[in-house]
């Protein structure tokens, strides 16, 4: 079984540059893709990624959603570990979620973990063909 891999991306440009530097606009799109990768990375990982940015922008009007969303795209990232071979997955929900409430740390944590997979396979060109561990 084959997957698309993602993109490897500094943390701290993730975090606070880009997001700064476009009014936060940089935010939503990362957050999209991350979740497109996480899709497009193994067909087994089921996620909307625009349900998934709803749930981070117009989600807080209810308070509940953005947290769900930022845990359940750490599980997601946890299982793209699992499917890479990285055993035990180092993407903990959890702490993400705890990032989320601490000035929106959680990119940081989130793409870091994202990087770990991407340097598994050496960083291979975005959208390329990785194995993927059954």
């Amino acid at each position: 079984m084959f997957g698309r891999a993602g993109k490897a991306r500094n943390i701290v440009l993730v975090w606070l540059i880009w997001p700064l530097l476009t009014l936060g606009i940089y935010h939503l799109v990362w957050y999209y893709k991350v979740n497109r990768e996480a899709r497009d990375f193994d067909e087994r990982i089921e996620v909307s990624p625009v349900l998934a940015l709803l749930a981070i922008t117009l989600g807080w009007f209810v308070i509940v959603p953005p947290f769900v969303s930022v845990y359940n795209t750490g599980q997601r990232i946890a299982r793209m570990q699992e499917s890479a071979g990285l055993r035990p997955p180092s993407c903990n929900p959890w702490i993400g979620l705890i990032l989320l409430i601490v000035a929106a740390l959680y990119p940081l944590y989130h793409q870091h973990e994202l990087n770990q997979i991407w340097e598994r396979y050496q960083n291979p060109e975005e959208g390329a063909q990785v194995p993927l561990v059954s």
